[in-house]
């Protein structure tokens, strides 16, 4: 694994821990000034769903810090594809659902360190 996919994929893991924390600990704090497009009144009702998802983002954070510690070149390549492919699909379908944003934020640099796992 190159050293360009190897920060790529730690800046994902990063991304996802931050997730997390702001889905379940920050939802209804932080989230009416994030999805300014929900009602605000939303947000204390769905706090227990979206911490779920915020562990779902810890569980891909999880994923991809493992990819980076598996001494097996192949392998780690493997794992780390399959995670940010769930990053990845995850992003398209937040995107389809939530915001827009999120391709921007979850997918396209999910398929950016995929490029680099496997051109650089």
């Amino acid at each position: 694994m190159s050293l360009t996919a190897i920060i790529l994929v730690a800046l994902i893991a990063l991304l996802h821990l931050y997730i997390l924390w702001f889905e379940m600990f920050a939802w209804t704090s932080r989230g009416p000034k994030v999805f300014t497009n929900f009602p605000k009144d939303l947000f204390e009702p769905t706090k227990a769903m979206a911490a779920n998802q915020g562990l779902y983002n810890g569980f891909l954070a999880a994923g991809l810090i493992w990819s980076l510690l598996i001494g097996n070149p192949d392998w780690k390549v493997h794992v780390a594809t399959f995670f940010l492919l769930c990053v990845a699909v995850a992003g398209a379908c937040g995107a389809a659902t939530a915001s827009r944003r999120i391709l921007y934020v979850q997918t396209v640099p999910a398929v950016v360190a995929l490029l680099a796992l496997y051109l650089i």
